[in-house]
């Protein structure tokens, strides 16, 4: 995965397309090679055009197999990343491109399978998101409902994670708002204290007020 982690963030469950999508890349290779074997079998027949077929049945199979080449990378270059913060989607092979779905604004996260897909093992994956974007399909995913369970795992884990934050931002305000109550309570004795020493307070006045800030 080539997307940079946040602090504290971690990979939960990584996909990709399932080998299923090589399939028609590795006929049309087969098909080309066997076409160019062809070209330059039927060149070595025809009399001066040995070397001229034989190079155009070479550049075939060269494409063909280049082709297959292309697409490998591009799967592997394909990864569906699900983290404890969001679901990251990379794609291409010459420039790197990545979307990302923040947990906290999926809103619905939902698989399909064809009586195919159930046998080897893929199928479709739709993401509704809060994002303007809306719903993003992801085709012939390996391990499909391991990708969307983990989603859903995930979110219901962000959940509690950002209640149990939540619970002890409050309760460490409410514990300052107690030290500082206790501080100012303690500083109000001192005070007063201060004012009786010097005779400025009487000793009822300076117990009629302690009594009141005892009592408050």
């Amino acid at each position: 995965m080539k997307t940079q982690l946040k602090r504290d963030e971690k990979v939960i469950f990584q996909s990709q397309p399932h080998w299923v999508t090589l399939v028609v890349p590795a006929i049309a290779t087969l098909i080309a090679i066997v076409i160019g074997l062809a070209i330059g079998g039927a060149g070595r027949l025809i009399e001066g055009a040995a070397s001229l077929t034989g190079g155009a049945g070479i550049l075939i199979g060269v494409v063909g197999i280049g082709y297959f080449i292309y697409k490998v990378v591009e799967r592997n270059n394909n990864l569906w990343v699900v983290t404890n913060l969001r679901v990251i989607d990379e794609f291409g092979v010459f420039s790197n491109n990545s979307k990302e779905s923040p947990l906290e604004k999926i809103n619905n996260v939902s698989y399909s399978q064809s009586f195919i897909g159930r046998i080897f093992g893929y199928g479709n994956i739709e993401i509704q998101t809060a994002a303007e974007v809306g719903s993003t399909i992801y085709y012939y995913v390996e391990n499909p409902k391991e990708l969307k369970d983990t989603i859903t795992h995930m979110q219901e884990e962000y959940k509690h994670h950002q209640i149990k934050k939540q619970a002890t931002e409050l309760a460490s305000a409410i514990l300052a708002e107690q030290r500082n109550n206790k501080a100012d309570f303690v500083s109000e004795l001192e005070k007063l204290h201060e004012l009786k020493q010097k005779g400025i307070l009487t000793e009822e006045e300076y117990n009629n007020r302690k009594t009141k800030i005892l009592n408050s």
